[in-house]
């Protein structure tokens, strides 16, 4: 098994950085552990270079030619194995050592195709999105659906400057991007990777409920009218245990602390006492109707809906992120595996043994290692949420190992077939102990 080379640096100038990860990738490539001969890049640049990002991948091409395909996008962070870099300029690069059979880049203008005429089937597939783009949530679902397993991991391009993305396939542009240079703003775009590379993806909520979880008896548009009955404003305040009547302001303040957690409906809540599942989304409360008693969300919400009103809570985003990261890792433990994968219902906490078959085509895995992680977190989780400089990245390091990891700070995360916010998605390609 060869790990994934991997560099990372920061430089006001965007090119001096890239010449610092240039040597990082240049000295892994060269010791027997790393791949020598890796064709697909994962690239993530902050904000503060999106200006040249152009500018910056034809650098990189023209310094790696033996990576053929491009794929990435901007964030206000970037992720590194230890580390983040957030609100600084920096770049993140992984160049992933696999069969050219096995993954397909896409973007808006060479869509993802179901099959092609080589005979690829995407099984799964790491998307970046541009968050303006319209009807966003119902192109991630349609997305998912050209994959066999329905399992998309990603993030929205976060960025105060342009936004970009990076598409680059096949030893130059993708068939039917024309002259187009790689760098891409709107749509979607990614890797779509096939049945042959095994991944493990795991996604940590970073909020707590603060109320009962509720069902959604009326509404209207993207304004929540009444939840189990009562009018959705008052069962807010009554949560809250605050008032707008006599002094609004300190009620207001902690109104804009809080968010609203979403279940579809038809979904079995799932999750442990106290934390969110999975099925759970989170959006932000964007207005209070008083004449209505409503409560307005950034999402159309639909009779039937469940919701739970919820609050950022630092101890259980730390505790959540350490479960998914020992799941992983209890994944690949060579003990359990040598019994193969026992499947557990989906939501019960762990969904380890589901998702691990899914996205291994429903083989029980031989001894694994972790080649490479991506790791895609919310930006509201970024800098000091953790209690740190890089004490998000520093959790996964220490519970994972010292792995390669690229990954950036995103204006909201793609999961499943869902757009989440507020959480973190890590996902690793494993391989065979054994493996050459």
């Amino acid at each position: 098994m060869k790990l994934f080379p991997h560099g990372h640096a920061t430089h006001p100038q965007w090119r001096m950085a890239a010449a610092l990860v240039l040597a990082q990738l240049r000295a892994q490539m060269a010791l027997p552990q790393y791949a020598a001969a890796p064709t697909l890049g994962l690239l993530y640049i902050t904000d503060h270079y999106a200006d040249e990002a152009q500018a910056l991948l034809d650098f990189l091409a023209a310094e790696l030619p033996e990576v053929t395909d491009w794929s990435g996008t901007v964030g206000v962070g970037v992720a590194a194995n230890n580390a983040e870099y957030f609100d600084e300029p920096a770049l993140s690069l992984m160049l992933l050592d696999l069969s050219p059979d096995q993954y397909r880049v896409f973007s808006g203008v060479a869509p993802l195709a179901r099959s092609t005429a080589a005979g690829f089937v995407p099984h799964t597939a790491l998307v970046h999105a541009d968050g303006d783009t319209p009807e966003l949530a119902e192109l991630i679902d349609e997305m998912a659906e050209r994959t066999a397993s329905g399992y998309l991991f990603g993030g929205l391009a976060a960025s105060r400057r342009q936004s970009a993305q990076f598409a680059v396939g096949g030893n130059g542009n993708i068939a039917g991007q024309g002259a187009a240079g790689g760098v891409f703003d709107g749509g979607l775009s990614g890797v779509a990777f096939g049945p042959g590379v095994r991944l493990l993806s795991r996604v940590t909520q970073g909020c707590q409920p603060v109320g009962a979880l509720a069902t959604i008896t009326a509404a209207q548009d993207n304004v929540v009218l009444e939840l189990d009955h009562e009018p959705a404003l008052d069962v807010l305040l009554d949560t809250l245990q605050v008032s707008l009547d006599a002094n609004p302001q300190p009620a207001l303040q902690r109104v804009r602390a809080t968010m609203a957690g979403l279940v579809d409906a038809g979904t079995q809540p799932a999750g442990r006492a106290g934390h969110f599942g999975t099925d759970v989304r989170v959006r932000h409360i964007v207005g209070l109707d008083a004449t209505r008693r409503g409560v307005a969300l950034t999402e159309r919400v639909e009779t039937g809906m469940r919701l739970a009103f919820c609050q950022r809570n630092v101890a259980a985003a730390r505790a959540d992120l350490m479960r998914i990261c020992a799941e992983i890792r209890e994944e690949l433990e060579p003990d359990e595996l040598e019994h193969g994968l026992a499947p557990t219902a989906p939501g019960d906490g762990s969904e380890r043994s589901v998702l691990a078959q899914v996205l291994s085509g429903g083989a029980a895995l031989p001894e694994q290692r972790i080649r490479g992680a991506v790791y895609v977190s919310c930006s509201g989780r970024g800098g000091p949420h953790f209690g740190g400089p890089s004490a998000e990245l520093q959790i996964v390091r220490h519970a994972l190992g010292d792995v390669p990891l690229v990954g950036f700070f995103a204006a909201g995360e793609i999961a499943h077939h869902r757009l989440y916010g507020y959480t973190g998605v890590l996902t690793v390609f494993v391989g065979d102990e054994t493996t050459a």
